[in-house]
């Protein structure tokens, strides 16, 4: 993709975010001001380029919004060991296990949503195992996806749907969200 196609691009992703849209990242920043309130972790997971963003949005959170954030993909020790025994669909869950607490937050981040496969098998069970788990358990579901949001949109209580069909736009736009959004709570904690 050319350097002026992919701007064009991303503005046409800005024009595209819907009311709607724009409503389910004010809801999740509140969401995470409740989390900050009543001292609630958010523990934040993703694969591949996602688990780049999902370890930055727990820094961000951490440092800049004051909350309770772990990232459930930076210990590649325990992770590679829990891979080993139990597979790579359990490594969230098994963490989580030993981390959420009723009403405590689980933010998933995936490109399609947990929806796909490749020679590996489907995409991001893992990440929809820990949603499950997590809404089985008391906890609060949040997803940050593209496309057309696949199982995160179904599942999760509250899920941000980056309006475009590209691995590279939609990573991009996943940044740009989750700095919106540790921004906006940094703001707020600073009132």
């Amino acid at each position: 993709m050319d350097i002026k196609e992919f701007f064009k691009q991303s503005e046409e992703i800005c024009r595209k975010l819907s009311t709607e849209q724009l409503y389910q990242i004010n809801h999740v920043i509140a969401m995470l001001e409740g989390a900050r309130e009543h001292d609630k972790q958010v523990l934040i997971a993703g694969n591949g380029g996602s688990a780049g963003t999902a370890s930055h949005l727990a820094a961000d959170l951490f440092k800049m919004g004051g909350i309770r954030a772990i990232c459930l993909n930076d210990n590649v020790p325990l992770q590679t060991a829990y891979i080993n025994d139990d597979g790579w669909s359990n490594v969230y869950i098994e963490q989580l296990r030993r981390l959420l607490n009723e009403s405590d937050i689980f933010i998933g981040i995936s490109v399609h949503g947990g929806v796909g496969e490749e020679n590996a098998g489907e995409w991001s069970q893992n990440l929809n195992a820990a949603i499950g788990y997590t809404n089985a358990n008391g906890g609060i579901s949040i997803g940050i996806t593209g496309f057309d949001g696949g199982f995160m949109k179904e599942e999760c209580h509250e899920c941000i749907v980056v309006p475009a069909e590209s691995t590279a736009l939609v990573e991009a736009f996943h940044v740009v969200i989750h700095h919106l959004i540790a921004f906006s709570l940094y703001k707020g904690e600073r009132k």
